[in-house]
């Protein structure tokens, strides 16, 4: 009891996906072929991959189309088994799949759901409770303090059927987390939701980890999730992790250069030569308005220029967007 209490919630040691997968010339000839002696290629989704997440993290699991985040996850919760490598999962083997380890997980995938789609959310709760052997005491009051979290109590006797996309992920989640598991596995839960919905699911999320303290791993192609509820993000691509570590840490890695924006005033705006200091360069010019670009290092010394040599109504410093950091990593495969 002691060791597991110290170790890692989630740990993960030289993890390999490796699938067979059939292959074939096109045309009627390589079909008969085929059926007679069947040719494969392997394909490799994950490729040796190592991290550890603690108790109560919420961390990001990003990377583009096919880097291998769903296998993945699909490992860590039990449903796929590695080809190679280790993974413990609150002292468990995800791939042994025992009661006890199942009944602290839970996984929510925005592209399938576990709602039945003919009855009440009510109905498939109550299921659910039965599933996990829930006393009546306890099921009641998760789920009262689900619905009051997520603001569903006029979904729960509504068909499922007839819910918008955006009240039936609230149900997932709901669905995900009646038996309060310690491991929450997130796969796109705000896909298609509007940005309003995608707001509440950020804010019911975030307070839920605060309330309890729930580790929680999320994928999602939309970077502004990752941004509200993860500090931390670890990023594959091609089955390869290619960075662990501070989400703001990626812009200072791959962009190592600040972004001043500034306002002339009127007797500046019309000036047509610019004198740059410190080797910054003008990125974006409209009538009194500039964006510059300077060296990270040399920023305090770029604005202490700036505030000295023009009368500047307005300035303010900030980092690249980390979205054009991210897709940058996309289109190059490496930090």
């Amino acid at each position: 009891m002691t060791s597991a209490s110290i170790q890692p919630v989630i740990l993960v040691r030289n993890l390999t996906k490796t699938y067979r997968v059939p292959v074939r010339e096109s045309g009627l000839g390589a079909s008969i072929k085929s059926m007679i002696k069947r040719a494969y290629s392997e394909v490799e989704a994950v490729r040796t991959i190592n991290f550890s997440i603690e108790a109560g993290e919420m961390v990001g699991f990003i990377g583009p189309n096919g880097a291998g985040k769903t296998t993945t996850m699909k490992m860590l919760s039990g449903i796929l088994y590695p080809t190679s490598g280790d993974i413990n999962v609150l002292g468990y083997i995800p791939m042994e799949r025992h009661p006890a380890f199942l009944r602290r997980i839970s996984m929510v995938l925005g592209n399938k759901s576990q709602m039945l789609w003919d009855i009440p959310p009510l109905d498939t709760f109550r299921i659910l409770g039965e599933i996990y052997g829930l006393s009546a005491a306890n099921y009641r009051q998760t789920l009262d303090e689900l619905v009051g979290l997520l603001g569903m109590e006029d979904l729960l006797k509504k068909p499922v059927r007839n819910l918008s996309l955006g009240e039936k992920m609230k149900c997932e989640l709901a669905a995900g987390l009646l038996h309060r598991p310690a491991v929450l596995f997130l796969d796109e839960p705000t896909l298609g939701l509007d940005i309003s919905i995608q707001r509440r699911m950020r804010d019911f999320l975030k307070e839920y980890n605060r309330r309890y303290g729930v580790t929680v791993l999320l994928t999602s192609h939309y970077i502004a999730d990752v941004m509200a509820l993860c500090p931390r993000v670890i990023l594959i691509h091609c089955g390869k992790l290619i960075y662990d570590g501070e989400l703001q840490g990626l812009a200072q890695t791959l962009a190592p250069f600040k972004l001043l924006r500034l306002t002339l005033n009127q007797e500046n705006a019309s000036v047509g030569h610019f004198d740059l200091p410190y080797s910054a360069e003008i990125v974006e010019r409209e009538n009194s308005h500039l964006t510059l670009r300077v060296a990270r290092e040399a920023a305090p010394a770029a604005v202490s220029y700036l505030l000295t040599s023009f009368t500047v109504s307005d300035l303010t410093i900030e980092d690249p967007p980390i979205e054009a950091v991210i897709d940058r990593i996309y289109q190059e495969g490496s930090v």
